[in-house]
């Protein structure tokens, strides 16, 4: 699971916490900004704000994010990063954040029989 869509997932169960909620709209408000709010990749993102446990509608997010190289922003992705820095903060954060990646994983090896995870802490760039 790519940087945006663990911050996304993750933040989604955090929401009642002030610094998450600002920074998540944050995050949020930039894609918009940078691909249009009737975009699909923010379409996606409201699909599961609406169903935040649906593995389905998080694979969607994941793949609109791929698709519309979302991960090529710089600002974005830093956004992302902040946000998972705040969640790593919170009582439990770094574990919630470690199941959704495993979580993903696994639903990754059961569909396609291999799965790719990006950095999440830096800039590290995939092996080729």
């Amino acid at each position: 699971m790519d940087a945006i869509t663990a911050a996304i997932v993750v933040a989604l169960a955090n929401l009642s916490k002030d610094v998450i909620k600002d920074s998540y709209n944050a995050l949020k408000s930039a894609i918009a900004k940078k691909f249009g709010s009737k975009s699909d990749v923010v379409d996606a993102i409201d699909r599961l704000e609406k169903k935040p446990d649906s593995e389905g509608r998080k694979s969607t997010v994941q793949e609109e994010i791929e698709q519309a190289k979302v991960n090529e922003d710089s600002e974005i992705v830093k956004l992302a990063q902040d946000l998972l820095e705040q969640l790593k903060d919170q009582p439990g954060g770094q574990q919630v954040i470690n199941q959704q990646i495993g979580t993903a994983t696994q639903s990754a090896i059961s569909a396609t029989g291999n799965a790719s995870i990006g950095s999440i802490g830096g800039s590290a760039s995939p092996k080729k």
